[in-house]
C-alpha cells in the first residue's frame, strides 16, 4: 500500500516536491487560492491576465529545467535563451560572446559600454577574486559592505551591484548578505559559459511549471484541491494531520508567515519570527504600438524603475511593456508606479504614446530578506512527519524559482528516505 503525504501549497516548491513524490505515493495538494503557482504565476481573465511578477531563470537553473521537462513544459519553447547581457540606458552595457567561461565574462567586460578602464578593472578584479575563493567568504558580510573592501567606484556599485543584488535577491546592498550573492555567482558566472545564459520567460510564468504540474499531477491520481486553504498541520502519534485528516507525511510549502499558523512548532517559531519581507512593484503599460525596445530586458541608469521588459518580443503580448521595481525602501503610490514606468519607457523608446492600458501589480510581501546571518530551518522540521519546503528553507539561495523547485525537491527527498522508499 503506498503512503498518503500531502502537501500544503501549490508554489514552484510545493509542485516540485509533489512531482518527485507522485510516482511513488498517494499525493494530496492543498492550495488556498483558485490556480497553482504562487508568487510566480499568471492572474486575471483575458486582456487583464498578467504574471504576478516578472521572474528571469538562468541557464544555472538546473532543477527547474528538469522539472519543466518532466511534466511537459519544453524550456526550449517557453524560455528564450540569451548570452549574458546587461543592459543600463546611459550605463553599462555588456554582452557577452559564446566563448568558453571564463572567457566570454573577460571578453565581455573588454567591450563593455559606459564604463572607463579601471572600472572595468575593478570589477574583473573583484570578479576574479570571487572566483579563485570558490565564490566563499570566510565570514558573510554585507555586499555594501564587501563592495566597499573591493574598492568598487560608485559608478560601478549604482550601475551594476545594486541591480545585481536588487534583481537576485530584492534585498538592498546596505542589508543583503554576500555570501548569498556569492553562491548565485557562483552557480553562474563560476560554472559553464552556459550557466550564465538569461532565460525570459516566453510565455506567462503559469504555462512555465505550474499549469503542467498540475495537469501532470491530475493525470497520476494526486487530490488536487484548488481553494482550499489548510487551517493546522500537527503532529500525532499516529503521524501527522492537515486539520482532521491524517497522513504518512506532509510537506508545508508556504511562506514563513502562513508556516508560522499552521504549524504547532514551539522550536521553529524564533526562526520564522527572523525573517523580514520585501515588495516587488511590477506595471503594465499597453500601448496601441509595438514597443520596440532596444533589447527585450533592459534597465535606465538613474531611472524611476529597475528593469523593463519587452514582452511583444519576449511572449508576443502586443503592444505591452511591463517594469520592475525591486524593494524600494518607500513603495510608491499606484500613480506614481506607472508615472515612473512610462518615463523609462520613453527614454529608450520614445516614439511611445500614452499607454492605453495600466495596470499595477504591488507584492508587498514578495520575498524574503536575503539577510547577513539569516537562519534558514532544515527540510526535516521537530515535529515527527512534518517537512518544510520553500525557497526561505535552501540553505544558500535567494527568493528564487531555484531555490524553491530545489527545496521542494530536498523535503521529497527526505520524506521518500524517512518512508524506506527508493526513488
Amino acid at each position: 500500500m503506498r503512503p498518503r503525504v500531502a502537501v500544503v501549497g501549490a508554489g514552484w516548491a510545493g509542485l516540485a516536491a509533489a512531482v518527485e513524490l507522485a510516482e511513488h505515493a498517494d499525493v494530496t495538494v492543498y492550495e488556498a487560492g483558485r490556480e497553482p503557482g504562487g508568487r510566480a504565476r499568471c492572474s486575471g481573465r483575458g486582456e487583464s491576465r498578467f504574471d504576478n511578477g516578472q521572474h528571469i531563470l538562468l541557464g544555472a537553473y538546473a532543477e527547474c529545467l528538469r522539472l519543466m521537462r518532466i511534466v511537459g513544459a519544453d524550456p526550449d519553447q517557453l524560455l528564450l535563451r540569451r548570452p549574458l547581457q546587461w543592459r543600463r540606458e546611459g550605463g553599462l552595457s555588456l554582452d557577452c560572446p559564446r566563448l568558453p567561461a571564463p572567457l566570454h565574462l573577460a571578453a565581455g567586460l573588454l567591450a563593455a559600454r559606459g564604463l572607463g578602464w579601471r572600472d572595468k578593472w575593478r570589477l574583473a578584479r573583484a570578479l576574479d577574486g570571487l572566483r579563485r575563493a570558490g565564490y566563499r567568504l570566510a565570514r558573510d558580510c554585507s555586499v555594501a559592505e564587501w563592495l566597499a573592501e573591493q574598492g568598487q567606484s560608485r559608478r560601478l556599485r549604482d550601475d551594476f551591484w545594486r541591480p545585481m543584488a536588487l534583481s537576485a535577491l530584492n534585498t538592498p546592498p546596505e542589508s543583503a548578505s554576500m555570501r548569498v550573492l556569492a553562491a548565485t555567482l557562483r552557480d553562474s558566472l563560476g560554472g559553464r559559459r552556459e550557466d550564465s545564459d538569461l532565460l525570459l520567460p516566453a510565455a506567462g510564468l503559469s504555462a512555465l511549471f505550474p499549469e503542467p504540474a498540475w495537469r501532470w499531477l491530475s493525470e497520476r491520481g494526486a487530490r488536487l484541491r484548488a481553494g482550499c486553504r489548510a487551517g493546522r498541520i500537527v503532529s500525532r502519534e499516529d503521524g501527522p494531520k492537515v486539520d482532521d485528516e491524517g497522513y504518512d507525511a506532509v510537506i508545508s510549502a508556504v511562506a514563513p508567515y502562513h508556516a508560522a499558523e499552521l504549524l504547532d512548532a514551539p522550536d521553529l517559531k524564533p526562526a520564522l519570527a527572523a525573517f523580514r519581507y520585501w515588495p516587488i512593484a511590477t506595471v503594465y503599460l499597453r500601448f496601441d504600438v509595438s514597443p520596440r525596445l532596444p533589447a527585450p530586458m533592459l534597465g535606465v541608469s538613474g531611472g524611476g524603475m529597475d528593469w523593463l521588459f519587452d514582452r511583444e518580443a519576449l511572449a508576443g503580448e502586443a503592444g505591452l511593456v511591463a517594469a520592475v521595481l525591486s524593494a524600494p525602501a518607500e513603495l510608491p503610490d499606484a500613480g506614481e508606479l506607472a508615472a515612473r514606468a512610462l518615463a523609462d519607457a520613453r527614454r529608450v523608446a520614445p516614439h511611445l504614446p500614452d499607454p492605453v492600458q495600466r495596470r499595477v501589480v504591488v507584492e508587498k510581501r514578495a520575498t524574503f530578506a536575503s539577510e547577513v546571518g539569516l537562519d534558514r530551518p532544515a527540510a526535516r522540521s521537530a515535529l515527527k512527519g512534518v517537512y518544510l519546503a520553500g525557497d526561505w528553507t535552501h540553505p544558500e539561495y535567494p527568493a528564487t524559482l531555484e531555490g524553491a523547485a530545489r527545496s521542494g525537491a530536498a523535503a521529497a527527498a527526505a520524506v521518500l528516505q524517512d518512508l524506506g522508499i527508493e526513488p
